[in-house]
């Protein structure tokens, strides 16, 4: 079943407004998913900067996961977005999964970012 792109923006923006009302100056880890590839954010909103970023295009990840589009894939992203961000002196975000359902590669992905070390 596909999503409408109506659907879809509806849902997002949903999500969103959810996660500015419970924040409370937290960064936000934002997760995109295309057909081929996984990619995750940290995002400060107050400034609207990105602090840590990771995707299954870089270039040390790439060469060690064969297809981008699956968990295992999602799966080191999050251990990869989690170790940015503790680099970054991040310890705490909101998770951001936009139209997605919780589910599959949204899923690993959070998984591992907690496992990581960042609280959600």
């Amino acid at each position: 079943m596909a999503i409408s792109a109506k659907g879809a923006e509806r849902r997002k923006a949903r999500v969103r407004k959810a996660l500015k009302a419970r924040a409370f100056g937290r960064p936000r880890l934002s997760v995109f998913r295309s057909d081929k590839n996984i990619y995750a954010q940290i995002i400060d909103d107050a400034t609207g900067r990105t602090l840590a970023a990771a995707s299954t295009l870089d270039k040390d990840i790439k060469s060690k996961v064969k297809n981008g589009a699956t968990s295992e894939a999602a799966a080191t992203i999050g251990k990869l977005i989690a170790e940015r961000g503790t680099k970054a002196g991040i310890a705490e975000v909101v998770f951001d999964r936009g139209a997605y359902i919780y589910h599959g590669r949204v899923k690993a992905l959070a998984e591992a970012a907690r496992e990581g070390g960042l609280q959600f």
